[in-house]
């Protein structure tokens, strides 16, 4: 079994890579259209540093054992990926971590964050207004032993491990690569991942973020800068980790056709957002689609038992 050693130090996260494949979607609107599609299963990878997670992470992680930094602080929301992803790969580090989380303590704490406290990360909740300032935040717990990372992996660093995720596969066999986009750290490193024959297409997972083109370009290295990427902003579903009906039955079939699970925030619409542009031959005929499906898996959690069918 291949394994891939995240950390050099004296605590590593082995990740097997080889549970990765790449699986090949069948369907009549694609043959009807002359397109192939192909998803690598990140997902495969970790229970819970899955997807891309892992990837961008892994240069932080590297960074701070380097600075001898004691401690990973990071922000996101309650159902954030990247809130557990980060707790659990710190604490098998060997690091202490502490999230900042948006908004006020719930109630009943999600499934996100009673997993990140039983990796041991410290949660620290702040108001929505408050967690707009970010800096603010920092300079607040001011600790030279914490290594600060931005919400989502933000950062040149966290595109650098996202530039690896095409290793992973033979990025030269297709034409275009579609991911899901939030911060824009994956797609980032989509792009310089390329081979810069293929049009790398980001499926916006929030509504309006028309910014986001410009925040990824602050990623690339310069001579990136011009390279072809392209954001679609219509498949959000009503925003942010908005759900409907329609999405739900849609990952349920998707699930009961191809044995693909997805999920309710960012693979879900991004598989939605390739078949209506299939259909809308947006994709010339001969084209051939490599979806990277980034995880997230356990954003599902928020979910009633029984609503989806895996």
């Amino acid at each position: 079994m291949q394994q891939i050693i995240l950390l050099t130090f004296a605590k590593t996260i082995p990740v097997d890579l080889s549970s990765i494949d790449v699986q090949r979607i069948e369907a009549e609107w694609l043959i009807d259209n002359d397109v192939s599609l192909d998803v690598v299963r990140l997902d495969k990878m970790d229970a819970v540093v899955s997807g891309n997670k892992w990837f961008k992470l892994k240069y932080y992680l590297l960074e701070a054992q380097k600075q001898q930094k004691t401690v990973i602080a990071t922000f996101g929301g309650a159902w954030s990926n990247h809130i557990i992803a980060t707790a659990f790969a710190a604490k098998q580090a060997g690091l202490k971590s502490v999230g900042i989380i948006r908004g006020e303590k719930p109630g009943v704490l999600s499934y996100t964050l009673i997993k990140a406290i039983e990796f041991d990360m410290e949660l620290h909740y702040v108001s929505r207004d408050q967690y707009q300032r970010k800096q603010e935040i920092v300079t607040s717990f001011l600790n030279e032993n914490w290594f600060w990372v931005d919400e989502g992996g933000y950062g040149k660093t966290g595109a650098k491990g996202a530039s690896e995720i095409l290793k992973t596969v033979r990025v030269s066999a297709y034409t275009h690569i579609v991911a899901a986009v939030g911060t824009g750290t994956m797609l980032a490193g989509l792009v310089m991942g390329s081979t810069k024959n293929e049009s790398i297409i980001g499926i916006s997972s929030m509504k309006g973020n028309y910014s986001i083109e410009e925040k990824i370009r602050d990623l690339l290295e310069q001579e990136n800068g011009e390279a072809l990427f392209e954001i679609k902003h219509d498949y959000h579903f009503g925003g942010y980790g908005k759900h409907p009906e329609e999405l739900i039955a849609y990952i349920n079939d998707v699930y009961y056709k191809h044995s693909l699970p997805l999920d309710i925030v960012y693979t879900g619409k991004t598989f939605y957002a390739i078949e209506d542009l299939v259909k809308k031959k947006y994709f010339e005929a001969g084209s051939k689609v490599l979806m990277i499906h980034s995880g997230g898996l356990q954003g599902n959690e928020s979910l009633g038992a029984k609503v989806l069918a895996f």
